[in-house]
């Protein structure tokens, strides 16, 4: 079936069926025409004769109108005898006469005479008295073998007045049947040409086409990416001309063809491999091309977004519309998109693709991830609103005592030392503050120094809880759980030592409980080479959504109970930087109410002990 379809629409059939409908046109014209103007003949010399013989039966009516003025009796008698004798005519079927009251005087149709001196119902007679105008129509007579009959109503005036109307009704079925025996030799005739005019038709066809379906054949191989063959060329004539045409085509396009794909290829690679997302659209703003940075950031698969509306997908639907990218307006939008793991803030900058001509073709979307960048921002602003708030703190503490000093304080013996030592205890807050302010600028600079050796960390985690067993010996309950093997590592004895003071003493202030107890678990993977370090307190715990942030400058659980503490929220952030810097990781879990474990996990040496020199 699709052959036969295939087929129907060659070149060959449409040449030979043009050409024949050119055929059928042009005899249909000049058979149309011939038809008409048949008809228009045949018919109107039936009408001029029934007209005539209308015109000699008014006539003649006149008179006997005149002749019976006083005797009407005789009158319609006299008519009667007049519809006999031309009623008798084989193309006339019946002659009525009925007066301006619409009733029948006369007919020559001897099964119509019991309605003599009747009233009639004839729409058209009586427009025809009505109106004194004559009237004809064309009906089917069904009660005649369907045969097609002529009425004409003619009305009768006599001094400007009508005394009735003619009713005839005459067979023309005659004519018609005439017109339909010279319209059938015709059709016979146009039959007869059309048969030979195909047969001639074909043979010129593919004079034409076979060039052309070579050409057809060339260009579905060109199609499937073959350009080496060539068309043959039959004749110099123009279809001769177009096929050595074709082939410098076919020969210019194999060229460009390779160039072509050898820019996409470098262009894929290009935007492959980029840094940052993009996502091309069609003038429609649907999702025509996107690369795997996109794909990576909005989380989602090439086969989702195909054909999909670009600013719907970017959620942005209700804020942009494609006019305002043209127009240059709002095309920087700012993106959060919900991960599992940790929110990403893609930065989308939109441009529009315009062609030479001013024509729009499409939309992109360049996608920047600026999460760390968002993050920064955010960290370095509230970096400078808790320096500002800190400092503003105790400064304000010490503005307020030494105004009151100044105004007289300073002669009350019992107030002064009071006051004076609230301010030497902010400024040393202060001067504590700006020193871990200090250290942790020259971390982040890496300007500070930090002058690793190896050490027995055993020994020297031993040292500093030894310390604080000495300091708080009555207070806390230090819990020491080492392997028996050394564990060695590089550090720098000064800068992990302020980190381990800082945890431990953060483990034994944050716990209210008597006794109070750190434990402390140090062990080995020597598989990796790293050592890790659990600090474990049964302080008051910190909730689950702050854990990770105990690490950030300035953060505090409870501010008001941290200050008077004495801490300036920066500890546990050096202590991070420090650990860092050592190639190592710090981090906490904890559970409300039960306590904190801090974990440091560093690298760490494999040297024999007995190698090691004490």
């Amino acid at each position: 079936m699709k052959n036969l379809f295939r087929s129907i629409q060659s070149l060959q059939i449409k040449l030979v069926v043009i050409y024949v409908l050119l055929i059928i046109v042009g005899m249909q014209i000049i058979g149309v025409y011939f038809t008409n103007v048949l008809e228009r003949d045949l018919t109107g010399n039936f009408k001029t004769n029934i007209e005539t013989q209308i015109d000699l039966i008014e006539t003649r009516i006149e008179e006997l109108n005149e002749e019976y003025v006083d005797d009407r009796t005789g009158f319609q008698n006299e008519v009667q005898k007049l519809f006999y004798d031309y009623g008798n005519r084989s193309d006339i079927d019946e002659i009525r006469f009925v007066n301006p009251d619409s009733v029948l005087i006369a007919t020559s149709k001897l099964s119509n005479e019991s309605s003599v001196n009747s009233i009639i119902k004839g729409p058209k007679t009586k427009e025809s008295l009505d109106t004194g105008l004559s009237n004809d129509e064309i009906f089917v007579s069904v009660e005649d073998d369907s045969k097609r009959m002529w009425i004409v109503n003619s009305p009768v005036i006599v001094e400007d007045r009508v005394i009735g109307a003619i009713y005839v009704a005459s067979n023309i079925e005659s004519v018609y049947q005439q017109l339909e025996k010279i319209n059938n030799t015709f059709i016979i005739a146009t039959i007869l040409s059309l048969f030979i005019t195909s047969i001639l038709g074909i043979f010129v066809a593919r004079t034409i086409t076979k060039p052309i379906i070579n050409m057809r054949n060339q260009a579905l191989l060109m199609s499937e990416g073959n350009y080496t063959s060539r068309v043959q060329i039959y004749s110099d004539d123009e279809i001769g001309q177009l096929a050595e045409s074709f082939n410098i085509l076919s020969k210019r396009v194999q060229e460009a063809q390779a160039n072509t794909e050898s820019e996409k290829n470098r262009l894929d690679s290009v935007i492959t491999h980029m840094s940052d997302g993009i996502i091309a659209s069609d003038r429609r703003g649907r999702i025509r091309l996107i690369n795997d940075m996109a794909l990576g950031l909005l989380n989602l698969k090439a086969e989702e977004l195909q054909g999909k509306d670009m600013l719907e997908i970017l959620n942005l639907q209700n804020d942009i519309t494609t006019e305002d990218i043209v127009e240059g307006n709002e095309i920087s939008h700012l993106l959060v998109i919900n991960n599992k793991d940790d929110d990403t803030m893609i930065r989308v900058n939109f441009s529009t693709i315009v062609k030479d001509t001013g024509f729009i073709n499409g939309y992109i979307a360049v996608l920047h991830d600026v999460t760390e960048q968002e993050r920064i921002d955010a960290e370095r602003r509230e970096f400078v609103a808790n320096v500002s708030h800190e400092l503003r703190t105790p400064l304000t503490s010490m503005k307020s005592y030494i105004e009151a000093l100044q105004d007289g304080a300073w002669q009350d013996d019992e107030i002064a030392p009071k006051f004076l030592k609230v301010t030497h205890e902010e400024t040393e807050r202060m001067s504590r503050l700006v020193e871990d302010l200090l250290q942790l600028s020259r971390l982040d600079g890496e300007v500070e120094e930090i002058n690793k050796e190896i050490v027995n960390f055993n020994m020297f985690l031993d040292r500093i809880i030894e310390r604080f067993e000495m300091t708080h010996k009555e207070e806390v309950q230090l819990v020491k759980n080492f392997p028996d093997t050394a564990i060695f590592t590089e550090i720098a004895v000064d800068k992990m030592g302020q980190v381990l003071d800082n945890v431990i003493s953060n483990a034994i202030k944050y716990q209210q409980r008597e006794p109070k107890r750190v434990e402390f678990y140090l062990q080995q993977n020597s598989y990796y080479n790293r050592l890790t370090l659990r600090i474990k307190d049964y302080g008051l715990g910190i909730p689950n959504s702050k854990v990770d942030r105990i690490f950030e400058r300035f953060y505090r659980i409870d501010k008001a109970r941290t200050r008077k503490m004495g801490g300036t929220g920066l500890g546990l952030a050096i202590s991070k930087e420090i650990v860092e810097a050592h190639d190592g990781k710090i981090w906490a879990n904890s559970i409300e109410g039960e306590g904190t474990t801090i974990f440091i996990n560093l690298p760490s040496e494999v040297i024999n002990e007995d190698d090691w020199d004490v």
